[in-house]
């Protein structure tokens, strides 16, 4: 079967049931309005629901990089003040090294 059969079965399928529905509708057999509610209240519900946890999962992540960025700077301060020491403690051996020539 050839991709363009398949694409054309799917579409006669979806022609099919909707000539199906539009005549349970018209005949009247088939009350819409109260399932339509339903269905879209429900979703409501739903989208709420996964709203309020996308906000949850957003806030955590602020809270991690809040807290990634705080141990960064003080990893930061901790190696400038590490090179700090070094530094000065290079500058206190360079002076003590040079001793004073006395000439006579």
């Amino acid at each position: 079967m050839t991709e363009t059969t398949k694409y054309g079965l799917f579409f006669l399928g979806g022609v099919v049931v909707g000539a199906l529905g539009a005549v349970a509708i018209s005949r009247g057999k088939l009350d819409v309005k109260p399932l339509a509610t339903d269905l879209l209240s429900t979703g409501l519900d739903l989208r709420d629901k996964v709203m309020a946890g996308v906000e949850g999962v957003k806030e955590d992540l602020a809270d991690v990089m809040a807290e990634a960025e705080v141990k960064s700077q003080e990893r930061k301060l901790a190696k400038e003040a590490q090179e700090a020491k070094q530094d000065g403690v290079a500058a206190e051996v360079a002076v003590t090294e040079e001793k004073p020539q006395v000439v006579a």
